[in-house]
């Protein structure tokens, strides 16, 4: 596996090394020893989330509060997606900044989410799968959430007109008025 850090560098692009011939490909999605030593750190995973979603679909921008912050390592397993992560912890020098990185079946990519990021993703494909590992459970007392098209974040998302919402994400307050991140 091939590990790259993103613009903000706690936030990583991880490359599976892929094995193709005619009868198709194989590649390890997810090995702990090759991960921990591409974050640098010890990693448990304790839950995984699986979605689809059809083209325009935007999921996000969540988060879970301490102590139940969770870390997510995301792919996507069929179509496309635009996935996104902003770093809320507020005392980060990339506190409030985002990055965006394009996820697909095709080049089987997965990033790397720490704990103290909000977490979102938008359908680029007619469907789209998304599989990904969390370091905590959920937890609806620790669960939050950023509007998609905050104006303070600027989020550069690849769509034209208004994207298909949840109603929770419809009426998520804005980045400025989710005011105690980490608490």
């Amino acid at each position: 596996m091939q590990s790259t850090p993103l613009a903000i560098p706690d936030v990583m692009l991880i490359e599976p090394h892929v094995f193709e011939d005619e009868r198709g490909f194989f590649y390890e999605s997810y090995n702990q020893k090759a991960f921990e030593e591409a974050v640098g750190y010890p990693v448990t995973f304790v839950q995984d989330n699986h979605s689809l979603s059809v083209r325009g679909t935007l999921r996000g921008l969540h988060f879970q509060r301490p102590p139940h912050a969770q870390g997510k390592l995301v792919r996507v397993t069929v179509g496309e997606v635009f996935d996104v992560a902003v770093d809320v912890r507020t005392n980060s020098p990339t506190f409030g900044q985002w990055v965006g990185q394009t996820l697909s079946a095709d080049n089987r990519c997965q990033i790397w989410i720490p704990p103290g990021f909000a977490h979102g993703f938008l359908a680029a494909s007619d469907v789209a799968e998304v599989q990904y590992k969390c370091t905590d459970f959920y937890a609806p007392g620790c669960e939050a959430s950023i509007r998609w098209d905050d104006a303070e974040l600027g989020i550069d998302w690849p769509i034209q007109g208004q994207p298909l919402l949840s109603v929770k994400d419809a009426h998520a307050p804005s980045f400025g008025d989710v005011r105690t991140f980490n608490d």
